[in-house]
């Protein structure tokens, strides 16, 4: 089969960063696994993380690639959710072979029905960025997804225009929040507004001011999808007593949880949309549900997937161009790749 491999960490302008490989088919599934044949991939920054250069040298090629959505081959005797021919999407486990691949073994129990209504590619730019957002508000957060019981809540979201943040927005806004999401690009102001976001501020500038601006001295909650530590000791500052924050990236150096945090009993919550099926929870089969429920609501138009662009066909040289775009910072939705 074709696929795309990390050899050796290298920056991305390295044409060899990434190379084109032929790699045996996976074999028969077993187990709850299935053999996906993959239709769509997209980049997310894990990707340029694990990709990024190193002082250590890979034993082995590495395939990289987590969100895909493509068909399935065939599956493991412990399947009962699924049968060959169906469509389905999902983000993978970070401690097994990616999606930069044509075949791929996941779990059944973290793979969902792809959403009738979306192409491969649009399909493809959702998993990982929906279960971090779904996880991070509706389960590692004391948040229902009851928009009845969020009403009169103000959330916060630093870093909206984001794959995460543009999910977490649209979720947020269906659950009966008022979201206030930042950005500071014309385009990317123009981007978290057609995802929902009531309010946009600028988050190169003060926060209070600018929420003050808004008639808000404090917000119930506040997802940090950004810059950890950038954000830490600010949203201290304006989040409400008994407040929570959600946070997805880790911090640089040591952050203190004394005073704002402690006076005030902030929850720190922290999200890796990879624990389930890193650690083999028992729960694992969530993220099965959650992809399902979001297919649903994706197909019920309550849901707007946040893919902007695909590149064609899915070789190295394309995934060195998403990795780079990815790297630069300026990206807005999702990047997909589509097509062998």
């Amino acid at each position: 089969m074709k696929a795309v491999a990390l050899t050796r960490y290298l920056p991305i302008d390295d044409p060899e960063s990434l190379i084109d490989m032929e790699l045996p088919t996976p074999a028969a599934p077993s187990g709850y696994d299935l053999l996906v044949r993959v239709e769509a991939i997209s980049v997310n920054p894990v990707d340029t993380k694990v990709r990024a250069p190193k002082p250590q040298p890979l034993q082995a090629p590495k395939i990289l690639g987590y969100d895909a959505a493509g068909v399935i081959e065939a599956v493991g005797p412990e399947v009962t959710a699924f049968a060959v021919g169906d469509e389905v999407y999902y983000a993978g486990d970070i401690g097994r072979p990616g999606s930069n691949a044509q075949y791929q073994l996941v779990d059944a129990r973290i793979a969902g029905c792809k959403p009738t209504s979306l192409s491969f590619a649009q399909a493809a730019a959702l998993p990982l960025t929906t279960l971090t957002a779904w996880e991070l508000l509706f389960q590692r957060m004391p948040f229902s997804f009851d928009g009845a019981r969020n009403r009169g809540r103000h959330l916060l979201i630093i870093g909206g225009a984001g794959g995460v943040g543009s999910i977490a927005i649209q979720l947020a806004r269906h659950a009966g929040f008022t979201v206030i999401a930042t950005a500071s690009r014309p385009e990317s102001i123009e981007w978290v507004r057609q995802m929902g976001a009531h309010h946009v501020i600028d988050h190169h500038q003060p926060l209070p001011p600018q929420l003050q601006a808004l008639g808000l001295d404090t917000v119930d909650a506040a997802l940090n999808l950004a810059d950890t530590d950038r954000y830490w000791q600010p949203l201290g500052e304006v989040l409400a007593p008994q407040g929570h924050v959600g946070l997805i990236v880790e911090p640089r150096g040591a952050l203190s949880i004394g005073d704002p945090y402690k006076s005030k009993c902030i929850g720190i919550h922290w999200e890796l949309m990879f624990t389930r099926a890193r650690y083999a929870t028992e729960d694992m089969v969530e993220q099965h549900r959650i992809l399902n429920r979001a297919a649903s609501l994706i197909d019920a138009g309550e849901l707007r997937t946040t893919h902007t662009e695909t590149l064609s066909p899915i070789n190295a040289q394309q995934l060195r161009e998403a990795h780079r775009r990815l790297e630069s910072g300026s990206t807005i939705g999702k990047l997909v790749l589509a097509g062998w």
